[in-house]
């Protein structure tokens, strides 16, 4: 019989155990993890202050942007706090709170790129009745049914995942709390949390996946066939592709990380594919979506120019202040 004890805290292993790379690994994610805040804070900020930008696309933009500054904030902070420290642990409750945010937030962000995808179809495919069918009552009503929906598909994993035993070990070979690698902690029949994290998982991000991939071909049809204009399909196609970006960059590691069987070998691939969809993702969605977007880029510099004018302002009321005195 294996010998199952109490775990109060686990030891996270981290993504190097060089001492001279976590160094280097702290400046880049602390950088990284900065450049989203900031990025994905004024796309929020914009998408709220401008009022061109209050229609459904930005709705669900501003949404994503939301839920990548959490994301990130998941995971992100404890790495950089870990990187510097050799304490490096996470305390039981604090994992199953850490791995429940993070299946939450991101399964979230799967059903809200499946969300995006088919406001550009009625967008670009049904145009006259856009605002009558994608109305604020029906953008809050997806938005809901995402968050919700997701929040409940997290709690499944963290009750499953805290109602295990734990005897092989108490070393995480991860930098961050997940599913797989407790698993491979356990000592309880784990078949069932294999299961549901194989088709469960599965099923939502490949369903949202295939759904967004559906939204797509259904606008590329629509253009081709029936509306055949270049230019017209020149800009759908631009408009489309930064949504596309994401789509590829954050279905493609998650597909590899939790639809493949689990394998010995596994967990070292598995972190790394990690970092993508965990730190870099989140960063590239800023950049993807103001560089790629007129609207976005104009609203970003008509803000920022109001700001840079009121700190000025600012500075020379205080100059005319100090010369009074």
């Amino acid at each position: 019989m294996e010998n199952v004890t109490m775990v109060n805290e686990f030891f996270l292993l981290g993504l190097t155990s060089i001492q001279e790379l976590q160094s280097v690994f702290f400046v880049i994610f602390l950088i990284i993890y900065l450049i989203n805040m900031v990025g994905n804070a004024a796309i929020l900020i914009i998408v709220i202050l401008e009022p061109k930008l209050h229609s459904p696309m930005y709705f669900f933009l501003g949404n994503l942007s939301c839920l990548d500054i959490c994301y990130s904030s998941v995971t992100l902070p404890k790495v950089l706090v870990n990187l510097l420290s050799q304490h490096k642990t996470i305390s039981f409750l604090g994992c199953i709170t850490q791995l429940h945010f993070f299946h939450f937030l991101g399964s979230t962000e799967a059903i809200l790129l499946a969300i995006m995808a088919f406001d550009r179809f009625v967008a670009i495919c049904n145009p006259l009745r856009y605002t009558i069918i994608m109305n604020p009552q029906l953008c809050v009503l997806l938005a809901a049914v995402a968050w919700i929906t997701s929040f409940f598909y997290a709690l499944m994993h963290s009750v499953m995942t805290a109602r295990l035993n734990f005897c092989h070990s108490w070393k995480l070979n991860h930098f961050f709390c997940d599913v797989k690698p407790l698993l491979e902690l356990a000592c309880n029949n784990t078949e069932l949390n294999q299961w549901l994290l194989s088709v469960v998982t599965g099923s939502i991000s490949m369903g949202a996946f295939f759904l967004t991939l559906l939204s797509y071909f259904y606008i590329i049809s629509y253009l081709l066939f029936k509306n055949r204009s270049c230019r017209i399909l020149q800009k759908a196609l631009s408009t489309c592709a930064s949504h596309f970006m994401v789509v590829c960059l954050f279905y493609g590691p998650v597909g590899f990380t939790y639809i493949r069987p689990a394998s010995a070998t596994s967990m070292s691939e598995d972190r790394m594919v990690a970092i993508i969809y965990s730190a870099v993702t989140p960063v590239l969605n800023p950049l993807i979506y103001t560089l790629r977007n007129k609207e976005v880029m104009l609203a970003l510099k008509k803000y920022l120019i109001k700001f840079i004018k009121g700190c000025l302002q600012h500075q020379e009321d205080k100059g005319d202040i100090a010369a009074l005195h």
